[in-house]
């Protein structure tokens, strides 16, 4: 807690913190005192939000006699004076229910977690997609789904799934797609994604041809071989759910506050780069003016990473200053664990 703070200064933010999350109004020292059993009168109260106020804790909006809490008040919440629920049962079979079906196949992952996280914590769902580039190829497949299209399927170390499209100019018989995907399992398991692009032409060179179509198969592998073993693309990497649940808060009831929040849901590099420095970090809460960026300045970002191996990647949510802090922490690190089971 922080040392500064008297038992009863710390029982005051508390209880102003609260309010102002579940209302968006400004406390005044008898509403605080009717709400919450303190056990002091409203003029203790209000005395005692006063010296708050003077200590950075507490604003004073000019036309409201209530305050409303800092960044440095959530701050101190975060940290020290707010108690972490569980997950309610409910919120749980939601989230299972919600993430059943794609088990390590992780942009289906990501975008449903993102997605129910949003609708779970009335926030925006954020999520960063691992980085690729040192990931291990365990093997691929390829699968014929029309006369021009194949997926392929990439499974890295640690049974971590990626699947694309690779466009084909004819229709190919059976055994020739099966052919390529021996020659290419023979050849390329084993290897980084990055060994892969940069040494696949010489690895190919004298393969294919034994059947009809194998040898122009191969070819595109050859001349695709920087955008089909690559990782994702920047905006990719950055996986958002919907805004919407953003826009009915009222921090965005203002025209230029949700164009402010429109123009960050479309910058994915600003949001890559201020996500993608928390792979390493496990749960982090960053408030307002501590992110590095002024354009983020109103926002709060709650994240979790989750790892498999060497691979990592964070999940969790973006939202105004005022959010339930205690809920959103506790779902955003356990949808994060849930990732990280269903990518193994």
């Amino acid at each position: 807690m922080p040392e500064e703070l008297t038992p009863r200064e710390r029982k005051v933010l508390e209880a102003v913190v609260q309010a102002y999350i579940e209302t968006a109004e400004p406390a005044g020292s008898r509403t605080i005192a009717k709400r919450f059993p303190l056990g002091v009168s409203a003029a203790t109260i209000r005395n005692t939000m006063s010296d708050l106020e003077e200590r950075g804790y507490l604003s004073h909006p000019h036309t409201s006699a209530g305050r409303v809490p800092t960044d440095q008040a959530y701050r101190a919440y975060v940290d020290s004076l707010m108690w972490r629920p569980s997950v309610s049962a409910a919120d749980r079979d939601h989230l299972e229910r919600a993430l059943s079906g794609d088990a390590g196949v992780i942009e289906g992952i990501l975008r449903k977690a993102a997605q129910v996280l949003g609708v779970l914590t009335h926030e925006l769902g954020v999520a960063v997609a691992p980085s690729f580039d040192r990931a291990v190829l365990e093997r691929l497949e390829l699968v014929q789904v029309s006369s021009e299209r194949l997926l392929m399927i990439l499974v890295v170390r640690g049974r971590l799934a990626r699947t694309l499209f690779v466009q084909v100019a004819t229709q190919l018989p059976p055994e020739a797609v099966a052919g390529v995907s021996l020659v290419l399992n023979e050849r390329l398991s084993g290897l980084t994604l990055r060994e892969i692009r940069a040494t696949l032409r010489d690895r190919l060179r004298d393969s294919g041809g034994r059947v009809r179509g194998e040898s122009e198969l191969l070819n595109i592998f050859i001349e695709e071989a920087d955008q089909l073993f690559d990782l994702p693309t920047d905006d990719q990497s950055v996986v958002l759910g919907s805004a919407q649940m953003l826009a009915e808060q009222p921090e965005f009831h203002s025209n230029e506050q949700m164009r402010t929040l429109l123009e960050l849901t479309e910058r994915r590099d600003l949001l890559r780069e201020s996500l993608r420095q928390r792979s390493h970090g496990g749960l982090t809460v960053t408030i307002g003016n501590e992110h590095d960026d002024p354009r983020l300045a109103a926002f709060t970002i709650v994240t979790a990473s989750y790892r498999l191996g060497s691979l990592a990647g964070v999940i969790g949510v973006m939202g105004p200053t005022r959010m339930p802090y205690d809920k959103v922490l506790a779902l955003v690190e356990h949808t994060s664990r849930m990732v990280e089971e269903l990518i193994t």
